[in-house]
Order: structure tokens, then C-alpha cells, then sequence
């Protein structure tokens, strides 16, 4: 199933499910929320998919609803601060050249590995355990509160004092925290997860710094089983025309962790696990239009498609106007 979050002709928050053809969205009946509809799916112990079919009302053109902006980021919490977003990295395999020459950095000595490189190879030899059984920790990282995450359609700002602002595309897990702690997925959107690559390229120390900033994830949330491999392609499109693309993959085919162990690292923290709370969480990726060499500019247009999650997700780039003066913290 397709779930979206968008505004409705008068401006009420909706819930609608896209059509297989994708051509529809069908409005679920009394809904206002994903969020709304997951916690009454935990309190009835039904699907998401078995406690939506019967509330199904007539629908409008998709099209429509992309072309005017109406759409919402698919999982929102009512309380932006009570939505944790955060992200794993180093999980990508990526080519089968980059493959091939990370395995061969690997295969050394370890102690000559950088920190990168070292847990890089700890995912490979210890990232897909057996279902139930822990495996390696990956990287992890926190971005920030429902606060930084924007619409599709909606302009990516990037900081004022930042070096870069380049996409990274990325599968995102969604997650409702149930009353008795448990964690629950809703199912897994299109995510672009936007950092600072100049700043964390000179010292890995900064990977914190360089992951608070805005990111956009949607259209859609697809529930159910996600296909072990997925393909799909990123692009820059400057004054209409694509300045950069690139094919990526992810899925847990090209991933060197399973998505069990990279939600158990995440979710075995009692504080990720506050009843009521949203968690929007990263995967991480293996293509980037930095590492190509490419510089964005304001303007520029991060088109992010992977056909089995839908809808493209497509964001601009802008910068902000004014940033924090130094100095400019006050006492009492």
C-alpha cells in the first residue's frame, strides 16, 4: 500500500492512498494522519493496510496534488520535537568497482585502516547476522527533530555558514512508538538525507556537525515486504536542464548490514523507545554528486526517483539569508 500525507482542496490535513496505477488518490475517511492511523492500528491489532480498506472514499488526480504543492512529509508527529530523525552510514556496498576496491582496502592489515575503513569492514564481517542475533554497530548519527524535515516539493535550506549542501539518497524506515514501548514500522519512504560533505571531509570528527541540517522524505510510504533490491537514479537539474545523474541501489541486497541489525542498534537505546514518539530513520548510501565533484548552486533541483517507493522526490536548494551572530548568546 501507497500512503501519502497531503492537504486537501480546503486545507485539512489528509491521508490518501495512491492508486497501483498511480494515476489516483483515494482520501481515507476520518483520517488526518498517518500518525492518527498508526496508533489505532497498534490499540486494534490490525495492518495498516486492513485498518485503511474500509475507509476508502473517492479520489482526485495525483498529479494534481504533486503539481500544486500539496503534499506533506508521509509520517509527521503533531509534536514536531517528539520526532527523532537520524541515520546510519557506511552500510552501502555500492558498484561492483567500488566493491571491489573496498574489499581490497580491507583485506590488509587493520590497523592500517582508517576509522571509515575499519568499520566498514566490520559491516561486511558482522552486519548481517542471523534473524534474532545482534550483529556489528554501524555508524550513527542524529540530524535533528521533525522540524528539519520538509515536503516534497518544499526548497532544502542549507545554513548560511555551511561548506556544501549535496543530496544523498537514501531509503528512510518510519516508526511509531507503541503505549508499551514497542517499537513499530510503518513501512519505508524515499528520503533525501542532505549534508555538509566539505565540512565532514576534513575530519571524520565533524560527521556530527555535518548532518544537522534540513533533509525531505516522501512522497509515499510503502508498507509491507521492500524487495531485496532496489534500483533507482539521482539528478541535478539546473534551469531545466540535468546537470548531473547517477543510477543507485539499495535495499538489503546491496547493503553490507540487514535492516533487523540496523534497527536493533537504533532502537536497542531505552530513550529511542518513549511511547508516542516518531523515529524517521536513515540507511545510508553509496552515491553522491560530491564525489564526482559536483557544486551545487541555489536554484538547483535534487530529483531523487526509486520506482518501487513511487513517486519521485523532488526538492530545490536554497540558502539562508541570515545566519546566528557569533557572540550572539544572551545571559540572564
Amino acid at each position: 500500500m501507497r500512503l501519502i500525507q497531503y492537504r486537501a482542496a480546503d486545507g485539512r490535513p489528509s491521508v490518501g492512498v495512491v492508486t497501483p496505477d498511480g494515476e489516483q488518490v483515494r482520501r481515507v475517511a476520518g483520517a488526518e494522519s498517518t500518525y492518527q492511523l498508526a496508533l489505532a492500528s497498534i490499540g486494534q491489532g490490525l495492518t495498516l493496510e486492513a485498518l485503511v480498506a474500509p475507509k476508502l472514499e473517492a479520489g482526485e488526480p495525483y498529479r494534481a496534488l504533486l503539481e500544486a504543492g500539496r503534499l506533506l512529509p508521509p509520517l509527521t508527529h503533531p509534536d514536531p520535537a517528539r520526532c527523532l530523525v537520524s541515520g546510519t552510514g557506511l552500510t552501502h556496498l555500492g558498484s561492483a568497482a567500488t566493491r571491489d576496491a573496498m574489499h581490497h582496502k580491507v583485506a590488509g592489515d587493520e590497523d592500517a585502516l582508517s576509522d571509515s575503513m575499519r568499520m566498514f569492514k566490520w559491516g561486511l564481517e558482522g552486519g548481517r547476522p542471523a534473524p534474532g542475533v545482534p550483529g556489528v554497530q554501524p555508524e550513527w548519527f542524529y540530524k535533528g527533530d521533525g522540524g528539519i524535515v520538509v515536503a516534497p516539493g518544499a526548497p532544502l535550506v542549507s545554513p548560511a555558514f555551511a561548506l556544501d549542501a549535496g543530496e544523498e539518497p537514501e531509503l528512510v524506515g518510519l516508526y511509531v512508538i507503541g503505549p508499551d514501548g514497542t517499537p513499530w514500522r510503518l513501512g519505508f519512504a524515499l528520503g533525501n538525507e542532505f549534508s555538509d560533505h566539505v565540512t565532514e571531509r576534513q575530519n571524520y570528527l565533524y560527521l556530527a556537525h555535518s548532518k544537522l541540517r534540513a533533509c525531505a522524505v516522501g512522497p509515499e510510504l510503502r508498507t509491507g515486504a521492500l524487495p531485496a533490491d532496489l534500483q533507482g537514479e539521482s539528478r541535478i537539474r539546473r534551469g531545466g536542464e540535468i546537470v548531473w545523474r547517477k543510477p543507485f541501489a539499495t535495499g538489503e541486497a546491496n547493503m553490507c548490514h540487514t535492516i533487523e541489525n540496523l534497527e536493533y542498534h537504533h532502537f536497542k537505546y531505552a530513550q529511542h523507545r518513549r511511547p508516542g514518539d516518531v523515529h524517521l530513520h536513515f540507511f545510508g548510501t553509496a552515491t553522491l554528486s560530491f564525489a564526482d565533484g559536483v557544486r551545487v548552486q541555489p536554484g538547483d533541483c535534487f530529483e531523487i526517483e526509486l520506482p518501487a517507493l513511487g513517486a519521485p522526490l523532488v526538492n530545490p536548494l536554497a540558502v539562508e539569508e541570515q545566519r546566528f551572530a557569533a557572540g550572539g548568546v544572551r545571559p540572564l
